[in-house]
């Protein structure tokens, strides 16, 4: 979208990869997407919530009221059915507090060891908020299903993807092309709702606050 900028609104979240997909998915609406990093370093929030939703809402909030922009966040997860949907709410940290993503992924496929691909089903879910300063919140949920590998596959992507398989295509997430993975990947699904909010509230968005508060 060409013009002037809408405004800014900020990307609460410290990881890049993420980072860069929010703002590749997002950023021909006309906004400034920019990391929250951009203003310094932030207190962190700690994520105890007991729902992707709280802990996005709580994310995006935090960054929204300390920086008086509106501000979005996601919250996702990796659900592996023979782990009763481990290590879900705790993907990040699945390994302990300060895993890499190599620490989580090779716990993942330890636990998993000997257990049939029948067995292997998996679901990606991402829950994104986007909230205003005003604290009114928009939230929404994108998921897609798979299989977890028997061994890491591809250099793409980041977090679980080298070992989240698709089984109609035969590859992980981290072997697809970068543009297929936004497109069918649960937070690309999530960010494709994310657009629609965009583009039907676009003036309160710019504006910097939506709900309740306007005008206050």
């Amino acid at each position: 979208m060409n013009g002037p900028s809408r405004g800014t609104i900020v990307i609460a979240t410290t990881n890049p990869g993420k980072v860069r997909e929010i703002a590749e998915a997002l950023g021909d609406l006309g906004w400034d997407f920019k990391a929250q990093s951009e203003w310094g370093e932030m207190p962190a929030v700690k994520e105890d919530g007991d729902t992707y939703a709280a802990n996005a809402v709580k994310k995006a909030a935090h960054a929204a009221a300390r920086l008086g922009l509106p501000a979005l966040a996601d919250d996702s997860g990796l659900e592996v059915d023979a782990l009763d949907g481990a290590p879900g709410l705790y993907s990040a940290r699945f390994a302990g507090e300060h895993a890499t993503d190599a620490d989580n992924r090779r716990l993942l496929l330890d636990r998993l060891n000997g257990v049939p691909t029948a067995r292997r089903a998996a679901r990606f879910r991402c829950v994104i908020a986007l909230v205003s300063p005003s604290g009114e919140a928009r939230v929404v949920e994108g998921s897609v299903e798979g299989r977890i590998g028997e061994r890491e596959a591809g250099r793409g992507g980041f977090g679980y993807d080298p070992i989240f398989e698709l089984p109609d295509r035969g590859l992980t997430f981290a072997e697809l092309p970068a543009e297929e993975k936004q497109r069918i990947s649960h937070r690309g699904r999530a960010l494709t709702r994310v657009r629609g909010i965009l583009l039907a509230e676009a003036e309160g968005w710019s504006g910097h606050s939506l709900g309740p508060h306007d005008g206050a």
